[in-house]
């Protein structure tokens, strides 16, 4: 019996079903000119000289293609289980929208590009392996609010990020509230593991919630948070990132330019992993051996029929 938690599903799929392209080579029968022909079909005798619409040698000669295009494209069959509870952990991004966000020259190949559009591409990239992850995302800036609620569909949240620009929460920086709010995110969440990923270029200098109240709060909940330091390290509170860092068992970083960041999403990785998709695949098997097993039992009786006429 199957547990409640989970659904067994059968499915079929081709890993390689660009594969299919070389059916074109089916045309060329028909259609290219004899010395290309020659080329690609080098057994041209085993077509008649008949004058019929439709030459039974070409068809077959079209399904052995077919087939062995079919066994190229690997189809598979397998088992497919899903859990309705899934094991990856609440992650919340708490990102500053201040106006000194806008600063360009965060990016050395592109320098024009402002801090936060390269900041949300690689923000963009990371999310989009958070596999089993459920992702939230906490604007702040002179106050805070929380801006897109957890979900699983990595896509949506994409989509959604490109909406955000610099100052939209106000031209301030209110990290106790950007905090406050991405906790009042994780509530709502019911995975066991809830993490913050706290990403700032500034000092607290708005807000109502201190940064300690926030971080207190967030001991009691058991959140770990994560925050990043963008840019130069005179421009943000180094210190105060290490004491919540610190306190909510977890790490701080700096990254003074978009490589940087990239380093510390890949140890990010390292610290918090997200679960392997590839993991819910039960009892695949490979199909490719059938079509394999047509295709040359029917060239060898062309084969065959060839020796004949020779003889």
């Amino acid at each position: 019996m199957i547990p409640k938690s989970s659904l067994v599903l059968n499915n079929f799929e081709f890993v390689y079903p660009f594969a299919y392209i070389l059916l074109l080579l089916i045309v060329c029968i028909y259609k290219c000119p004899a010395v290309l022909k020659k080329i690609i079909f080098p057994h041209l005798n085993f077509f008649t000289k008949k004058i019929y619409s439709i030459h039974k040698e070409k068809l077959l000669y079209s399904l052995i293609i077919a087939l062995l295009v079919t066994a190229l494209a690997s189809p598979i069959s397998y088992e497919k289980k899903e859990s309705s509870l899934r094991k990856g952990r609440d992650l919340v991004f708490a990102l500053d929208t201040s106006g000194s966000m806008a600063e360009s020259g965060f990016d050395k190949e592109y320098p024009q590009k402002k801090k936060f559009t390269a900041l949300k591409e690689l923000l963009s990239s990371f999310v989009k392996h958070r596999y089993d992850d459920n992702v939230g995302v906490s604007i702040f800036g002179t106050f805070a609010y929380g801006a897109i609620p957890l979900s699983y569909d990595m896509n949506s949240i994409t989509f959604l990020l490109n909406f955000f620009d610099v100052g939209i929460a106000g031209d301030s920086t209110a990290i106790g509230e950007g905090i406050q709010s991405a906790l009042k995110i994780l509530e709502k969440g019911k995975a066991k593991e809830k993490v913050i990923i706290l990403i700032t270029d500034g000092y607290q200098n708005s807000g109502a919630i201190s940064v300690k109240s926030a971080v207190a709060h967030a001991k009691e909940m058991g959140v770990k948070i994560y925050p990043i330091g963008l840019g130069k390290e005179s421009t943000f509170d180094a210190h105060l990132l290490e004491l919540i860092a610190k306190n909510t068992n977890a790490k701080m970083f700096k990254a003074k330019d978009t490589q940087d960041l990239e380093n510390v999403y890949s140890e990010l990785n390292s610290l918090e992993p997200s679960a392997i998709r590839s993991q819910h695949y039960l009892n695949k098997k490979e199909l490719y051996l059938f079509p394999l097993f047509f295709a040359i039992l029917l060239l060898s009786s062309l084969l065959l029929r060839e020796e004949k006429q020779e003889l």
